[in-house]
């Protein structure tokens, strides 16, 4: 039982370890710190991961089957599976905020070439648009 209960107390850190992690990079995307975004997805997978062994390891426990009964355990088992579940839904909110905040950049990249296209840009005499890389450039005079 103390094994068990060590397990569950061990899952239940690191699913709180993942809810703190995800609010942090709530906060990364909004302040579009890369760096930040970059760390804490690394970080996000190793709790993950850990998770997902700390799970196997206590559906495979020994005492996890009469233990379920025990209002302690049942009660500490609902807690990891609510936060689970909170972190799951904010992880979706944040990968939609990540995927605006890639969409913005690639506006304000496109919008960026464009204009860098229209610095070169001239009409010839019959009124249609040319692009000139060396409008003003190329004066010898």
């Amino acid at each position: 039982m103390a094994a068990l209960d060590s397990l569950l107390d061990f899952q239940l850190k690191n699913a709180t370890d993942l809810s703190l992690l995800l609010e942090k990079e709530k906060v990364a995307i909004a302040t579009r710190v890369a760096k930040d975004i970059e760390n804490l997805a690394q970080e996000k997978l190793e709790l993950i991961s850990q998770l997902h062994k700390t799970d196997q390891r206590i559906g495979t426990h020994p005492d996890i089957s009469e233990q379920k009964d025990n209002t302690e355990v049942s009660n500490k088992i609902d807690q990891i599976r609510s936060i689970v579940h909170e972190c799951q839904l904010a992880n979706l909110v944040n990968g939609e905020a990540l995927k605006r905040a890639q969409l913005s950049f690639n506006k304000l990249n496109n919008l960026m070439q464009q204009s860098q296209g229209k610095i070169g840009m001239t009409y010839d005499s019959g009124g249609q648009t040319q692009a000139i890389s060396t409008l003003g450039t190329n004066i010898k005079a």
